[in-house]
């Protein structure tokens, strides 16, 4: 009994004896006046960063392979890599109409595949359901060679799914690698 009454005791205390303070809010009025004031005091704006200022980023040279001291030339895998690494200056502009109507474009191929192994899916069970009522070995023959041909089909569907979800995720890739902005992939 003595422990809810020790507590009770120093609640009233808290509330009755401690200083009551106003909360500590400011209004719109006096936060717009003190940026004012602070606006007033700079003397100079700060510089304000373009594209323009940064400057064009620096383009890779690929120069032609030479003989080291030995007189060889270097393996053809090495100058696959610089290959790989060069700057294709020979395709389209890859501006924002680019990327975004090659993404649309993969988008586009992954959403009808999907759509058509869905279909096929549903093909394959009304066969099944089919081949289960039939009596008729004749009719059951037909019916299973069907089957077996959309079978067949939902697996080169399937790969093709594997296919463009990889090729999004590689178009992905190049785009990050090229500093795309994530709105121009939409």
């Amino acid at each position: 009994m003595r422990v809810p009454a020790l507590f009770a005791s120093v609640v009233v205390f808290a509330c009755v004896v401690a200083p009551v303070r106003p909360a500590g809010a400011q209004s719109l009025g006096d936060v717009g006046k003190k940026e004012e004031a602070r606006r007033e005091q700079v003397k100079q704006p700060s510089k304000t960063y373009t594209n323009k200022d940064l400057g064009a980023p620096p383009r890779v040279v690929e120069t032609t392979p030479t003989t080291n001291a030995a007189g060889a030339t270097p393996p053809p895998a090495a100058a696959d890599d610089k290959a790989k690494d060069a700057p294709k200056d020979s395709g389209p502009a890859k501006d924002q109409k680019y990327w975004s109507g090659r993404k649309k474009e993969l988008d586009a191929k992954l959403e009808r595949d999907k759509v058509l192994a869905d279909a096929m899916q549903s093909r394959i069970n009304g066969l099944s359901a089919d081949f289960a009522a039939r009596a008729d070995p004749a009719q059951r023959a037909v019916i299973e060679r069907d089957r077996q041909r959309a079978v067949a089909e939902l697996d080169s569907l399937n790969k093709a799914l594997k296919d463009d979800q990889k090729a999004i995720a590689d178009f992905d890739e190049e785009a990050r690698k090229a500093s795309v902005p994530p709105g121009w992939l939409r």
